[in-house]
């Protein structure tokens, strides 16, 4: 399967400056979940922007804690 990058950029809401990851989502996903965090996409705007990736600041963002 190929990776569709340059497609995938258009909707990334990754944030963080020099991220190497930023529209290869398989990449990005696996760093983050073998971290204990979710990616960028998963949080508001607004969240995203503190990178906090972790689980417990996803559940508040939702309203699930």
């Amino acid at each position: 399967m190929d990776c569709k990058k340059q497609q995938n950029l258009k909707n990334c809401s990754c944030t963080y400056p020099g991220c190497e990851k930023k529209g290869a989502c398989c990449d990005c996903l696996a760093y983050h979940l073998k971290s204990k965090q979710l990616p960028a996409c998963c949080f508001p705007a607004d969240v995203e922007k503190t990178y906090d990736r972790s689980f417990e600041t996803f559940a508040k963002a939702w309203g699930l804690k």
